[in-house]
């Protein structure tokens, strides 16, 4: 990935993360955490970040049922993040590509 005005030069990690987040498996997360992630990424803070990384270990099925709100998020996985992500998801046009908004 190059950078662009909405992804600027990142570090390493956080590079990563977004790649990781861009690149699920499945284009409803894809578009749905990868869109987040992309506008976000360059302000999380480091428990942020160890945050990120541990919503990236969970199935993509379930995500994208906690992120559309087809079943509630788990106490067990709920973090100040995934709801933050879950709440900018069930906006209007959440899931869009940014271009398309």
């Amino acid at each position: 990935m190059t950078p662009t005005d909405e992804t600027p030069e990142l570090p390493p990690r956080q590079r990563r993360l977004l790649f990781r987040a861009l690149h699920r498996g499945t284009k409803e997360c894809d578009l749905m955490l990868g869109g987040f992630v992309r506008r976000h990424i360059a302000s999380l803070d480091p428990a942020a970040l160890e945050e990120l990384e541990a919503i990236l270990e969970m199935p993509d099925v379930d995500l994208a049922d906690w992120l559309s709100g087809r079943r509630p998020i788990p106490p067990e996985a709920r973090g100040p993040l995934l709801l933050r992500i879950a709440a900018e998801s069930a906006t209007p046009g959440a899931g869009k590509p940014d271009h398309l908004r």
